[in-house]
C-alpha cells in the first residue's frame, strides 16, 4: 500500500481558520492540509485529499459498473455549436466562455449533455444497442455569481455525471427507479446514507418530479421537508403545491436543513431530438431515443462527509475512505523510530497504508495531528509502552487505549 514518513512530508498542519466560513469542516480541511484555495470557488487538492478522493471514486465506480454503466472521459471544453443546437448557449447563465486564438469562442462545460449526446449518436443505430449508459468523474466549471459555502459550492468542482439512453419511456422509468437504489447504496457506502434522503423536486417539462439526494446537516444551504420514518423528503420549491399536498397527505414532514449531494432527471427527448439521435426498431422504423442523467457532486460529497464526521479534535475519517489506516507515533530515542519503521513495513505487507510521524516535534503535536488528520487508528511506540508489553493502540473514535503486540494488528 504505502508508507508516509512525516519528516519528508511537505505539508504541515496549521491552526489557520477562515473567519468568513461558517463550516468548521472547511477550516479543518485547511488546517490538515487537505485543500488550499486558489481563487474564490476553486481549490487545490493536496495529498491527503487525493488519497481520500481516490477511495471515494472507487466506491462510486464499483457501484455504477455493477449497474452496467461504462466509464468514459469527456473534454472540459464544449463546442459552441453544440450548445447553440440545444439553445443552452443563451439559457444557461453560469457558462465560462473561452476565446480561441482564431477569435472563435467555446465553453467550459458545467454538464456534458451536449457532449455525450453527439458521441452516443455515432453508436446507437438499432434497438439492439439500447439501453446503454456511460459515466465519468470529471472537473466541471460554473461561473457562479457568488461561490458560497466554500468547498460545497464552487466554480470548479468534481462531479460524477452519468447518462442513460433508452428505446422507450417505460425502459427509462425502470432504469431510473433502479438508479435511485444504486444511489442509496453509494451514499450508504460513503457513510452518510442514514442522513441522506431521496428528495422530490420540480420535474420540469418531461416528468412530474426530478429527484435530489439531500444530506441533513445543520449548516446546509437548502431547506427540505423530511419524513424520517418513510425516508422521503420534499424540496421547498414544491411543498406548497396543492397537488403535492394531496399526493403526500399521509406523510409527516418536518423542516430541516440539508446539502444536496446528488440529483437525477428524466431528460426524455430534450437532447436526443436536437441532435437527431434515433434508432431503428424491429420493423426498421426510426424512433426517438429517451435519455436520463444522474449526477453526484463528488467534491461536495467529500465536503459534507467532512462536515458530518468530525469532532472537537478534528476530522474523523471512516476506515474505508481514510487516506491512511494507521498513524504511528514514536516517542523517545532513535530506537523508537527504528521500531516504528519496522512496524510500518509489517503493516504495509498486510495491505495497510501507514503514516509514521518521525518529525522532531513534541509528542503533543504528533498526537494532535493524528486526530486532526482523522486517521482511524493510532499506535504510540515508547519506552513506557514497551515496558507494558507492546504498543499503545487507540482508535480515532474511542477514548480507550490498550497495549497490543505486533500479531494483534
Amino acid at each position: 500500500m504505502a508508507i508516509l514518513k512525516m519528516s519528508t512530508y511537505p505539508f504541515q498542519s496549521t491552526r489557520l481558520t477562515m473567519a468568513e466560513d461558517d463550516l468548521q469542516s472547511t477550516n479543518l480541511l485547511l488546517q490538515a492540509w487537505y485543500i488550499r484555495q486558489e481563487v474564490a470557488g476553486s481549490y487545490n487538492y493536496l495529498h491527503l485529499w487525493i488519497r481520500t478522493l481516490e477511495k471515494v471514486k472507487a466506491i462510486i465506480k464499483s457501484k455504477l459498473e455493477a449497474f452496467w454503466a461504462h466509464e468514459i472521459r469527456m473534454t472540459s471544453i464544449g463546442a459552441r455549436e453544440h450548445r447553440e443546437q440545444t439553445g443552452r448557449d443563451k439559457t444557461v447563465d453560469v457558462l465560462f466562455k473561452l476565446e480561441f486564438s482564431d477569435g472563435r469562442y467555446h465553453f467550459l462545460n458545467p454538464t456534458h449533455e451536449e457532449v455525450v449526446t453527439p458521441i452516443m449518436k455515432e453508436f446507437i443505430k438499432s434497438y439492439k444497442d439500447l439501453p446503454t449508459s456511460v459515466f465519468q468523474i470529471q472537473t466541471k466549471f460554473r461561473n457562479e455569481k457568488r461561490a458560497k459555502s466554500w468547498i460545497l459550492r464552487g466554480r470548479e468542482f468534481l462531479m460524477k455525471d452519468m447518462y442513460s439512453f433508452h428505446a422507450t419511456l417505460a425502459d427509462l422509468d425502470s432504469y431510473y427507479t433502479q438508479a435511485i437504489e444504486v444511489y442509496h447504496q453509494i451514499f450508504g457506502a460513503l457513510g452518510i446514507g442514514e442522513d441522506t434522503y431521496l428528495t422530490y423536486a420540480s420535474g420540469g417539462t418531461f416528468s412530474k418530479y426530478s429527484h435530489e439526494f439531500q444530506t441533513l446537516t445543520p449548516l446546509g444551504e437548502d431547506v427540505i421537508y423530511v419524513d424520517k420514518e418513510k425516508k422521503i423528503a420534499l424540496n421547498k420549491e414544491i411543498i406548497e403545491s396543492p397537488e403535492v399536498k394531496e399526493e403526500f397527505k399521509d406523510y409527516h414532514f418536518e423542516e430541516a436543513r440539508a446539502s444536496e449531494v446528488g440529483n437525477i432527471f428524466k431528460l426524455a427527448t430534450k437532447f436526443s431530438v436536437p441532435f437527431e439521435v434515433k434508432y431503428a426498431d424491429k420493423e426498421g422504423n426510426l424512433q426517438e431515443v429517451y435519455m436520463g442523467c444522474y449526477g453526484i457532486g463528488v467534491s461536495r460529497t467529500m465536503g459534507i462527509i467532512a462536515e458530518k464526521l468530525k469532532d472537537e479534535k478534528g476530522l474523523v475519517r471512516p476506515e474505508h475512505i481514510a487516506p491512511y489506516d494507521y498513524y504511528i507515533v514514536p516517542i523517545g530515542n532513535e530506537t523508537m523510530t527504528e521500531k516504528a519503521d519496522y512496524l510500518a513495513h509489517v503493516l504495509e505487507k498486510k495491505g495497510y497504508a501507514v503514516m509514521v510521524d518521525d518529525r522532531a516535534v513534541s509528542p503533543g503535536v504528533k498526537m494532535r495531528d493524528s486526530e486532526l488528520f482523522g486517521i482511524p487508528q493510532r499506535i504510540v511506540i515508547s519506552q513506557k509502552s514497551l515496558e507494558a508489553g507492546g504498543y499503545e493502540y487507540q482508535k480515532r473514535t474511542s477514548e480507550e487505549k490498550k497495549i497490543v503486540q505486533e500479531g494483534e494488528l
